[in-house]
């Protein structure tokens, strides 16, 4: 049973019972991330997300992080392009607790000069965890590359100079205006009463200001572009990339199935040509990522230098095979019975429940079911495909990134143009 309701000062909430589990899930999304900052403000609301943690009027860091760990250190929290997420999962018993010691964090946190400072170290050290890794590098950068200055191009974490220039003042503006009411859903799957929860929840959070509706960003212009970037390494790492959908639009259910076909699983026509008939890398796969204006395919590849024109070169023939004769039909059925597969398996776990009706609050504005989602997929034609394909992947709209070392291998410079 899934109940669907507002809070008084108008969060949207969506409570689903699992009665024949112990657990219970609560996740706070809230629309607040690095596609609705500036250039200034870059890196503030993953900071945010960090301070949240950093003590209360009423607990200190410690207290909460040792509450975490009573309640089975199973609560985190993420910042991506257009959310921020708190979440947790406990035994349905502490689920009070967590909704009361959440609710504590969004709505009396310190902010303390000291701790900002801190955390700030700890954030810098985050940005280089990630810079010392090309996987994520190579991603990051080309949708950087491609969105330019719009905000979704934005790196999550901002810049070192951004992260220090961020002032107490500047992270309680940013605070006050993003974290209201009427940018925030609140979902709970498991073992719960709902009307219970209901209360407990307007108890929680009910006392939060209302605000606007966020205030939804035009969509960035596509901009194909290619870039590489040194670092010392032994392996390359590509990344192409072409113009994806929104996460309303009816041509997703066409990415899902071409992605899966393409790149997107281990039977999947790169995976099998690329790493298990030739031999020519470990790593490769493909996803779309999907917002709420526009979208983007991304193909990645870590592979050794004298392997690179060849990767690139099989990555660019398969896309112009699949969109020039269409995915057989056995594909689309094995397909389909795979993501069917994965997302009613998905669908036992209360996190998962939880994450999925909150998403399609934020993004769809209503709850989707799995089996209207299945019903769409299974009606994917081979046509459907090819039209995705022609109107999206096309040769002038590729773009790409490479990281590898530069200095000792200067042809990689020109195999950036191979595709």
């Amino acid at each position: 049973m899934i109940v669907n309701k507002v809070l008084s000062n108008g969060i949207r909430v969506v409570i689903e019972t699992m009665p024949n589990v112990r657990s219970a899930a609560l996740g706070i999304y809230v629309e607040a991330g690095s596609g609705y900052e500036t250039d200034r403000q870059n890196g503030i609301s993953h900071m945010l997300e960090h301070m949240l943690f950093k003590g209360t009027e009423s607990r200190s860091a410690r207290e909460i992080a040792r509450e975490t760990a009573l309640l089975g250190d199973d609560m985190n929290a993420y910042t991506a392009k257009e959310m921020t997420c708190f979440y947790g999962r406990v035994l349905d018993e502490q689920l009070p607790v967590m909704a009361e010691l959440m609710g504590d964090m969004l709505t009396h946190s310190l902010f303390a000069e000291a701790d900002l400072q801190k955390e700030k170290g700890v954030i810098l050290d985050e940005i280089d965890m990630y810079e010392d890794s090309p996987e994520d590098l190579v991603q990051e950068q080309l949708q950087k590359l491609v969105w330019g200055n719009h905000p979704l191009g934005f790196i999550i974490s901002g810049s070192e100079k951004q992260v220090k220039s961020i002032s107490r003042e500047e992270l309680i503006a940013f605070w006050k205006e993003h974290y209201t009411a009427r940018r925030m859903v609140l979902s709970v799957a498991g073992n719960v009463e709902p009307e219970a929860i209901y209360t407990l929840l307007e108890q929680c959070f009910g006392g939060l200001p209302e605000g606007t509706p966020q205030k939804r960003l035009e969509a960035p212009l596509y901009r194909p572009a290619r870039a590489c970037f040194h670092k010392e390494m032994e392996q390359v790492h590509i990344c192409i990339g072409f113009p994806g959908v929104s996460h309303t639009d009816s041509k997703s259910y066409a990415l899902s199935m071409m992605n899966n076909i393409l790149g997107g699983s281990s039977c999947s026509r790169l995976f099998q040509r690329i790493r298990e008939e030739q031999g020519l890398c470990y790593s490769l796969y493909s996803y779309g990522s999907s917002y709420h204006q526009t979208g983007i395919f991304q193909i990645y590849c870590g592979t050794s230098v004298e392997n690179v024109e060849q990767v690139c070169s099989e990555i660019m023939g398969a896309i112009k095979q699949l969109t020039l004769e269409g995915p057989e039909q056995a594909e689309l059925e094995q397909s389909y019975f795979q993501i069917r597969s994965e997302l009613l398996l998905s669908m036992e776990s209360t996190h998962n429940r939880m994450n999925h009706n909150a998403r399609c609050l934020v993004y769809m504005g209503r709850l989707l079911s799995i089996e209207e989602m299945l019903e769409e997929l299974k009606q994917v034609t081979r046509d459907d495909v090819v039209a995705y394909m022609e109107e999206f992947c096309r040769p002038e709209l590729a773009s790409g990134t490479l990281v590898g070392n530069l200095e000792e291998n200067p042809e990689l410079e020109n195999q950036i143009h191979l595709f």
